[in-house]
């Protein structure tokens, strides 16, 4: 096995040995060969904690910053490395990887705010036995407060923290599943030792992948943006499709950032609520290397569009699936959003256990990761002839980051 060795980046960045064990573990993980670089002196985990802006962004604002038991600085300068390794060294040439955890943060301003995630619609909150995450990002959450808590709720924090301080764990995170708000245990299990992405259903490669690769982004946010960003910057041909009764959320949020993940793609918009409009949808599909989607499994099925029947019709499809907590059952149905993910894979609890302070890792940090491990699980599946449904969860890919850094502190 070649090692992958810490190179200093076109625009003079080093890579440091976690950021260097940990893109040869991922390119390990998707049959990509690891490129040996000239070594370069390296910054510290430490070093890159600070450098890249993530301290600025966990901890309160009052108190001393706090590092993250966890070197997610480096895990994220990782997959950006494996990417380049197996993209082209050109890709995102003067960013390293970190830096994309924290750049909606830099072009909006936000700041470390403790218990309150930076961009405000997350918190961590006491409850009767333990702390739960809550994350009401949209007008219906709010409007579902007195369904979720089972009392009259006026919609503001206080009101909401003072009943949820009454209410156990485990109710509010099931009644606010069912009803499909995003709220977590802040105290999970230690994650379990299971892969960071899932090859849900297989068929035949292609023998040669289309060149360059044609893909269909039916994302939002900030994850699947992201990751078709990666993809055309590796030279992928992308697609942005919208629904026309309900665009990308992130059309709402701050245009630069919104410019930054979906320049240089081509865009259309679809009434999918017609026959006509899934028509045309279909026929994209049937027409892509690579298509990625953000949604939960049963809302493209209520369509008559299943994964698992086109990559049996379209040779050399690589379907990617990017969702909260993955596509198996209840799960599947759960939402999640890069704050409450982060805090369900156990970031805040590790937090909390090295500072005695609950409070939230950088800025909805589960979306830009997840967004890049993506980008790198689609390119080698279809670079070695594709015929894959890919799964991909944020949860689950915090929960890995967490898991790598436990392993090789263990060694």
């Amino acid at each position: 096995m070649r090692t992958f060795v810490p190179n200093a980046r076109p625009g003079g960045h080093p890579v440091d040995p976690t950021a260097g064990l940990y893109a040869q573990r991922l390119l390990e993980d998707v049959g990509e060969p690891a490129a040996r670089a000239a070594g370069a002196t390296p910054p510290t985990d430490a070093d890159r904690w600070r450098e890249s802006g993530l301290m600025a962004l966990t901890g309160y604002p009052d108190a001393p910053v706090a590092a993250c038991p966890v070197p997610i600085a480096s895990l994220a300068d990782g997959v950006l490395e494996a990417l380049r390794s197996a993209g082209g060294a050109g890709i995102l040439r003067d960013l390293r990887g970190a830096d994309l955890l924290t750049l909606r943060a830099a072009m909006t301003g936000l700041g470390r705010r403790g218990n309150i995630a930076p961009g405000g619609s997350c918190r961590i909150l006491p409850c009767a036995d333990g702390h739960v995450a809550v994350n009401l990002a949209r007008d219906s959450d709010w409007q579902a407060l007195e369904a979720w808590l089972q009392v009259p709720t006026p919609p503001d924090w206080p009101a909401v923290a003072a009943v949820v301080s009454r209410l156990s764990k485990g109710t509010l995170v099931e009644r606010g599943r069912l009803l499909g708000l995003a709220v977590v245990d802040a105290q999970p299990d230690p994650p379990e030792a299971t892969a960071w992405f899932e090859r849900c259903h297989a068929v035949a490669a292609a023998p040669a992948p289309r060149q360059p690769a044609r893909v269909i982004d039916l994302s939002s946010l900030w994850a699947g943006p992201l990751c078709s960003l990666l993809l055309r910057e590796a030279g992928c041909e992308v697609l942005k499709v919208e629904s026309s009764r309900r665009p990308d959320g992130a059309r709402r949020g701050d245009p630069a950032f919104f410019h930054f993940l979906n320049a240089g793609k081509q865009e259309l918009s679809l009434d999918l609520h017609t026959a006509t409009g899934r028509d045309a949808l279909l026929a994209l599909l049937r027409d892509a290397d690579i298509v990625i989607e953000g949604s939960r499994p049963r809302a493209l099925r209520q369509m008559g569009i299943h994964a698992e029947q086109l990559l049996e019709e379209v040779p050399g499809l690589t379907w990617l699936s990017i969702t909260g907590y993955g596509r198996g059952e209840p799960q599947a149905n759960w939402v999640a959003y890069g704050d409450d993910a982060g805090v369900a894979a156990g970031l805040s609890d590790l937090l909390h256990r090295a500072t005695g302070r609950w409070m939230f890792c950088g800025d909805a940090i589960a979306d830009p990761l997840t967004g890049m491990h993506a980008a790198l699980a689609a390119l080698a599946t279809w670079r070695s002839g594709g015929g894959a449904l890919l799964s991909l969860s944020l949860v689950g890919t915090v929960r890995h980051c967490i898991r790598f850094a436990r392993e090789t502190a263990a060694q």
